[in-house]
């Protein structure tokens, strides 16, 4: 009689752990089958530089919480199982390269092992109206490049564009100043809301072209943007050419090698490679004939630019060296009134020269009245 109650207690206890058990593998997934695989299509792909970057499965899953978050779904089965930081790698990376989800929550939820995405929102009455807004925002922007025909004309327009739309706030009382939706909708965004703004536009206007953040050489966090030109790829940061005040704009980084957009910006590499930009052919001084790599050359410009009757010379020099020489000679010797002479420049009574100077980029801007 013991040895049958024995027997009995001992299927009970396995009837136990089976039920137990199998409710525990269903909750967990793991015998749920995996949607399918799918992909963004070629023309998605083709102004999403970063995503091209990704292997194959990570496509995949960008891909399935791209259209999980284009619907606003908040659990979003994904194709394949990843580890926490597989997962955080692409959710980050989507959530800066893809700048009409600016309904996204700053935060995210991860595990040591996803296999279904759990995503949260922002608190938005109306994401509807939002979103048209956005959409009517980025018409009326691209609507004024209508007939650019070069990749350079639509880069400059979009840099001049955001530049006169918005405002720079640091974000602490702007819940959206992280956003295109910040920056083209209600005109006041951070770095980021700028850097995504300029990204949005020139999809829009099929150029390609990356979000990218990282520090400035102060340790501030910061974001910028990469744009292919042409075939080539520059640096380019619309916040720092914002001063803010009506009328002036900021050059010096505009259409950059790596060479010295690196001196003040260290892009995290975490989860992507940026892209190699080894030319300086488009940045705005070169183009224009304002980068002095001699002292001699410093004092062409200056002569060019006066016999133009340009009373507002910006110059960017090559090396610290010919920028402290072109200083003492001309502004503290006082050697360009003699120039000023020779060059017949125009004007009436005496002529006061202010100086503005940004040693740290070697840049000077010489305003005669």
């Amino acid at each position: 009689m013991k040895k049958k109650t024995t027997a009995l207690l001992l299927v009970i206890v396995c009837i136990a752990f089976l039920v137990i058990g199998g409710r525990y593998i269903i909750d967990s997934g793991v015998l749920k089958k995996y949607p399918e695989k799918g992909y963004l299509s070629t023309v998605e792909a083709k102004y999403r530089p970063v995503y091209r970057q990704l292997s194959d499965k990570e496509k995949t899953v960008y891909a399935a919480l791209y259209r999980g978050i284009n619907d606003h779904k908040e659990d979003i089965p994904l194709p394949c199982e990843l580890d926490g930081d597989e997962y955080s790698k692409i959710y980050c990376i989507l959530e800066k390269q893809e700048s009409h989800f600016f309904f996204l929550d700053s935060v995210y939820y991860t595990a040591p092992k996803v296999r279904d995405a759990k995503v949260v929102y922002r608190d938005i009455y109306d994401l509807d109206s939002m979103r048209k807004e956005l959409e009517d925002a980025a018409d009326e922007a691209v609507r004024g490049a209508s007939g650019l025909a070069g990749d350079e004309y639509k880069v400059r327009y979009i840099n001049d564009y955001i530049v006169r739309k918005c405002t720079y706030v640091t974000g602490d009382d702007e819940p959206f100043a992280s956003t295109a939706y910040g920056c083209l909708v209600e005109g006041k965004a951070n770095c980021e809301g700028y850097a995504k703004a300029f990204g949005l536009l020139a999809s829009e206007l099929e150029l390609e072209s990356a979000v990218i953040t990282g520090q400035t050489d102060e340790g501030e966090n910061h974001a910028w943007n990469q744009v292919k030109v042409a075939g080539d790829w520059y640096n380019i940061d619309v916040t720092w050419a914002d001063t803010d005040i009506t009328g002036e704009m900021r050059q010096m980084y505009y259409l950059c090698s790596d060479s010295g957009f690196r001196k003040t910006h260290i892009a995290d590499t975490s989860l992507f490679t940026p892209y190699e930009c080894s030319k300086d052919d488009r940045n705005y001084y070169v183009s224009s004939g304002l980068y002095a790599e001699t002292i001699e050359g410093a004092e062409d410009i200056v002569r060019r630019e006066l016999s133009r009757g340009n009373d507002n010379i910006e110059i960017r020099f090559a090396t610290p060296s010919v920028y402290e020489e072109f200083r003492n000679n001309f502004i503290d010797e006082e050697k360009i009134f003699s120039i000023i002479n020779e060059t017949g420049y125009e004007y009436e009574g005496e002529i006061t020269l202010s100086l503005k100077e940004n040693r740290p980029e070697l840049c000077m801007t010489l305003a005669f009245s």
